[in-house]
């Protein structure tokens, strides 16, 4: 069979299953020949052998459950880096990279920053801001061994040497030091979100879902953060489209300052950030131990 008459044959097959039928053969189909997607579109009448199309066809199969095509090729592009992704990790989403544009903006004017990503999974954004600023020191934590192995090979892949990745369960086993800019993706899904039942079934639960209707791990996030931001130091949290007003109220309350929402590019509440502006002088190391989270 030839390139042409598979992705048609591909689109017909997704069609009713995915939103982007064509391009879902084309990725897949590019991915097993290691080409281009233009190289479909240059070289149409090329014969496909009978392994590589069995192979096509299974992924096709496979898609069409809607398992996400990242776990299929491997990988996924997030700030023009090649992520790689299992099903141990979250898949990196396009709407993230405001995660990653709003903390390299507040950390314009700082040299050196230090900077601490709760919960990093593949490593996607660790990994991209510390590509941005190698200058910086990136400390990026996860509760989960098989996702920090995703994101050590991630590291290597790329050549990328400011991020040290660490097993901590959020603040809990950070050494005692202080951060320009805290940012996490944090779970926020309701448990109970119908949307549970789509594709993103197939990705780790624990990454997705938190309990209290999808708010306690950012709460949790929130009212500990000031004892590991250093004073002028910013927080970022990504969170679900109706959570803005909730996280900015937790923000505030907080004691944070200039506590606001952002909107990602479909116009969605996406990122909630504040500043740390603490009114009295920062205790010392040894007054800090009690407030240590536990």
């Amino acid at each position: 069979m030839r390139i042409d008459q598979a992705l048609r044959s591909a689109t017909k097959v997704l069609t009713g299953y995915s939103d982007s039928p064509r391009l879902d053969s084309e990725i897949l189909l590019s991915h097993l020949l290691n080409k281009p997607r233009s190289y479909l579109y240059a070289w149409p009448e090329v014969e496909l052998d009978s392994s590589l199309l069995e192979a096509f066809n299974a992924a096709v199969e496979l898609r069409k459950t809607e398992y996400p095509i990242a776990y299929i090729t491997g990988y996924q592009e997030f700030w023009s880096l090649q992520i790689g992704v299992t099903e141990n990790v979250l898949i990196p989403r396009a709407d993230t990279e405001l995660l990653v544009e709003t903390s390299l903006a507040k950390l314009q004017e700082v040299d050196t920053p230090s900077i601490l990503e709760l919960g990093t999974g593949s490593g996607a954004i660790a990994l991209a801001l510390a590509s941005e600023r190698p200058d910086a020191k990136v400390l990026a934590v996860d509760n989960s061994c098989s996702a920090l192995d995703v994101a050590k090979h991630n590291q290597q892949s790329l050549h990328i040497h400011n991020v040290q990745f660490m097993l901590s369960n959020w603040y809990e086993s950070l050494p005692r030091a202080r951060y320009d800019l805290i940012v996490s993706n944090p779970p926020y899904i309701d448990p109970a979100d119908k949307h549970m039942t789509t594709g993103i079934r197939f990705e780790p639960r624990q990454a997705l879902c938190a309990d209290h209707q999808g708010l306690a791990d950012l709460v949790y996030i929130i009212h500990h953060a000031q004892n590991y931001l250093k004073p002028d130091g910013w927080i970022l949290l990504e969170h679900g489209f109706d959570q803005g007003s909730l996280v900015t109220k937790q923000l505030q309350q907080a004691g944070f300052q200039h506590a606001h929402c952002l909107k990602d590019l479909a116009g969605n509440d996406r990122i909630s950030l504040a500043k740390h502006m603490p009114t009295q002088s920062i205790p010392t190391l040894s007054s800090r131990r009690s407030n240590r989270p536990v």
